[in-house]
């Protein structure tokens, strides 16, 4: 199935086929692609690289201190700390946020973990319009795969969004340029990328540039160094295609 002009329809449509397309890419690794001593989840990973990100641990939950009117609304504050974390919405006039921030904020990866330790060693990102909207939108993505790759988690990156000012050789481009200092020029006629990334000592990068109309090829997602699995995206992209409701397929992709 070729790759569809995601951006004649507004960020929510896609956000909802990138969640779709998230949970089939799981299913595939879970189904017998990953070795039996990994797994894969689908996770929201926020901002940059955090340590509680790498393991997950079994964590006891904080005391709720409860109001007069007994509903929650801070954590209790242990014994020697001033202050103290509230949960509820701050109360404001007005409150703004952009659509494509909050389909950002929303988006999930696939993590893959490994069962020993539960502790992360490779993530699958599709990257939506909400990541190149800003610079500081953009250069928080970059920033995270630059942490990612540091500490020797692997990558598989999935651009299918077009080239801005930001990133004009698309999202790759800034990476590498981040990660190794070297440029990247995309074909003029294959805007769109696909990067896998091997994270060890040194990073490399595995790069299929596509454009709108082109089929997928199963792309590397490395597990450890010098090993890796074939990620099947033509078949994962195909099912989540057709669970888009046909209202918007024909937006995407009219009819001939």
């Amino acid at each position: 199935m070729p790759v569809h002009a995601w951006s004649r329809v507004d960020p929510g449509i896609f956000h909802d086929f990138h969640q779709i397309w998230v949970i089939e890419i799981r299913r595939a690794l879970n189904s017998g692609l990953l070795p039996a001593s990994y797994y894969a989840m689908a996770e929201q990973h926020g901002g940059g690289y955090e340590p509680d990100v790498v393991t997950l641990k079994a964590r006891t939950p904080e005391p709720m201190v409860y109001g007069a009117n007994g509903g929650s609304g801070e954590r209790a504050t242990p014994q020697g700390e001033a202050g103290g974390v509230l949960l509820a919405e701050p109360k404001a006039r007005v409150r703004v946020e952009t659509d494509l921030e909050f389909y950002r904020r929303k988006q999930n990866v696939v993590a893959v973990r490994h069962a020993s330790g539960d502790e992360l060693v490779a993530v699958v990102e599709i990257v939506s319009r909400g990541n190149k909207s800003g610079r500081a939108a953009f250069d928080l993505f970059v920033k995270k795969a630059v942490e990612y790759l540091a500490y020797g988690i692997h990558l598989l990156i999935l651009d299918l969004q077009p080239p801005t000012s930001r990133d004009p050789q698309g999202i790759h481009g800034a990476i590498w340029d981040a990660v190794a200092g070297g440029e990247y020029a995309a074909p003029a006629d294959k805007p769109l990328t696909l990067a896998a990334y091997e994270g060890a000592l040194g990073v490399r990068a595995f790069v299929e540039p596509i454009a709108v109309g082109d089929p997928l090829s199963p792309m590397p997602l490395f597990l450890r160094p010098g090993g890796h699995i074939l990620v099947p995206l033509e078949e994962t992209y195909q099912a989540a295609w057709e669970s888009v409701p046909r209202r918007w397929r024909d937006v995407i992709a009219p009819p001939s």
